[in-house]
């Protein structure tokens, strides 16, 4: 549908947007004499703004419908994109490095639209897809900024000013994407939140309760269990998204650009693994209910972190290579995992719910970080983090449902599977 083909290229422009300048960081770095304290700084930075920027994008969706929320998001974010290439020092850079993560809280506004449109036995499939193929973005990105940066020198640029105009392209694409998202696009199956919650006094977009509705969420500990979830395998992907292409010049002393395409094998994953997540989510789901979705999770979250630690502990490149693609796999199915559990946590606040699950990442991504700006080996930091991973999956497992969530699911399903599969969702549910 129209809809769900905008809202995943919306999020692969965001996602171009938020980092495109990673793979460039080898020339920013040389030509504002960075250390690596201020490195890391800007990679905090990136995605530190994020935290706040998804939970507030969440209550707004509740608020005010996907639509209207991202064709702001779209159009304000291209600024910082283009306007880049105008920072001259270290603290200018930081600044707008600061501004540009605001839209990596389009990924919220993506997971509520695509929730608000799908039924149950498909959610999970249809966020992880839309997410999936946006997070791909990331690792587009590694592979064309360098390209497009080679562009401009190739025209008689210098390094400094390529850099700098290859920044532009992602810019202007964000704005233009904005809006078309307003035009192309609708709140629900049902119409766009203005025109139907007039019609329709139960409909929850608009309710003057959206503030208590995001009360009653920030009390659920199944919520913070699923940010901590999320912070394991979004917040790394984040992180690895910004110092892959850096850490294969430094350890394996690769050119930038070549350093960029493996980089973005990386994020390539995206193009079905977050869509497996999502779809056997869904099939745990169905067979096992609610429940299944978490099992499901926090098994893939385990493979997750133990794919890590073997990454970290590679020396050389083929290998290296070799475990960075298996632990994508298993970052992203993580990824599709936790938001096929997301929609049924608070059926009345998916926003809010998608928002503090989301920062999540974010907060995973700064937590990590921090071991990126000190002292450490980038490998050494990468173990810490696998071993982080791997504990935080048994944690995972204390998500738990209700006997009526799980009935009113399997009700729910019951409707819309086929006969064979209606009997399991409905023992499942009682």
């Amino acid at each position: 549908m129209r809809t769900f083909h905008l809202t995943w290229i919306a999020f692969f422009l965001c996602f171009f947007g938020w980092f495109g300048i990673a793979p460039l960081m080898v020339y920013v770095r040389e030509e504002l004499s960075l250390t690596k304290a201020q490195v890391g700084n800007i990679i905090i930075a990136s995605v530190a703004i994020t935290i706040f920027m998804r939970l507030f994008i969440g209550w707004l969706c509740d608020k005010i419908g996907p639509r209207i929320a991202y064709t702001i998001l779209l159009t304000l974010g291209s600024i910082p994109v283009m306007c880049i290439g105008l920072a001259d020092s270290y603290l200018s850079f930081l600044l707008l490095r600061l501004a540009i993560g605001a839209i990596g809280a389009s990924f919220v506004i993506t997971q509520y639209h695509t929730s608000v449109m799908f039924a149950p036995n498909i959610i999970g499939t249809a966020n992880a897809t839309t997410a999936g193929w946006g997070n791909l973005g990331g690792g587009v990105t590694q592979m064309v900024m360098p390209i497009l940066f080679g562009f401009f020198v190739a025209f008689g640029f210098t390094t400094g000013v390529s850099w700098r105009l290859a920044m532009v392209v992602p810019g202007a694409a964000l704005f233009f994407m904005g809006i078309i998202y307003y035009f192309g696009t609708q709140d629900t199956p049902g119409g766009n939140f203005k025109d139907i919650k007039e019609t329709y006094p139960t409909f929850q977009g608009g309710k003057k309760n959206s503030l208590s509705n995001f009360l009653l969420v920030i009390k659920d500990p199944r919520v913070w269990l699923l940010f901590l979830a999320y912070g394991a395998c979004f917040g790394i992907e984040l992180t690895i998204n910004n110092i892959a292409a850096l850490y294969y010049v430094d350890q394996f002393q690769l050119s930038p650009t070549t350093a960029g395409l493996i980089a973005g094998l990386f994020g390539l994953m995206n193009l079905f693994a977050r869509t497996l997540g999502g779809a056997f989510g869904d099939k745990f789901g169905i067979k096992w209910g609610l429940r299944g979705r978490v099992v499901w999770l926090s098994a893939v979250l385990a493979g997750e972190g133990l794919c890590l630690i073997l990454f970290s502990q590679m020396s050389s490149l083929i290998p290296a290579i070799s475990s960075m693609i298996v632990f994508s796999l298993f970052v992203q199915m993580s990824e599709g995992a936790t938001f096929s559990v997301v929609p049924f946590v608070n059926k009345k606040a998916i926003g809010a719910v998608s928002g503090i699950v989301g920062a999540g990442g974010n907060a995973g991504a700064v937590s990590a970080g921090f071991l990126f700006r000190g002292d450490l080996s980038y490998q050494s930091a990468l173990l810490i983090i696998g071993v982080t991973v791997t504990v935080a999956a048994f944690f995972t497992l204390l998500v738990r449902f209700s006997t009526e969530e799980e009935k009113e699911v399997g009700d729910e399903l019951s409707k819309i599977l086929p006969s064979g599969e209606k009997e399991t969702s409905l023992a499942t549910a009682t």
